[in-house]
């Protein structure tokens, strides 16, 4: 078992671990060149972006992996490390509904589905991966933003955009490789995102 699998085996279900600053939260996304690489290099999501689509964020770089197949999957060969700030973060999070229903934390599914109506985002918690993509036992955030938020985020949130694709090919040929340790070694630095409990009360299942 290496270091990261060792420290993964430890967490608590439902915590939001990210690559952070004191001001800013890096999330991952996916998307094709023509829309990566453009944001990349600008800073900025291109006009194709579409803005009336909902937009998942992922502070998981490993999650980010395991959706878009290390950056391999048609449609998402781009992988953009996108930074933003973390009072936008938060707002997100304090203006989200679960993306789906659970009595005990829902008065009833007529309720839900009418928070879900009236909020611009959603939070799904997700298995969090390991270097091979296998589940772990934690869960890992996802973000979904839409109508308000999302333009918060292209317009308002964003302090940079890198394009990670690079990084995420060579981590997986370690992988592929079996060299698990210099792969572990390459990840993002993702630590224990302080919030506070209010701010995720109505999140956690």
């Amino acid at each position: 078992m290496n270091e990261h699998e060792r420290v993964t085996t430890t967490e608590p279900k439902f915590r939001i671990r990210a690559r952070h600053t004191e001001d800013t939260v890096t999330v991952y996304q996916a998307y094709r060149p023509e829309i990566g690489g453009p944001a990349a290099r600008a800073g900025r999501f291109p006009a194709a972006w579409k803005r009336d689509r909902m937009t998942w964020i992922k502070p998981s770089f490993l999650w980010m992996m395991y959706r878009c197949g290390w950056g391999l999957k048609e449609g998402q060969e781009t992988v953009l490390a996108v930074e933003i700030g973390r009072d936008g973060f938060e707002w997100a999070l304090r203006n989200s509904c679960l993306s789906h229903y659970v009595p005990d934390l829902h008065e009833s599914q007529t309720a839900w589905q009418r928070e879900l109506r009236g909020s611009p985002a959603r939070v799904q918690w997700d298995p969090e991966r390991d270097l091979r993509l296998n589940t772990l036992q934690h869960r890992s955030l996802q973000l979904g933003l839409a109508g308000d938020a999302a333009a918060r985020y292209a317009d308002e949130w964003i302090v940079g955009i890198e394009d990670v694709t690079p990084l995420a090919r060579e981590i997986h040929g370690l992988v592929r490789a079996g060299d698990l340790d210099a792969a572990t070694g390459l990840l993002p630095e993702e630590r224990p995102y302080p919030v506070a409990d209010e701010v995720l009360e109505h999140l956690r299942r």
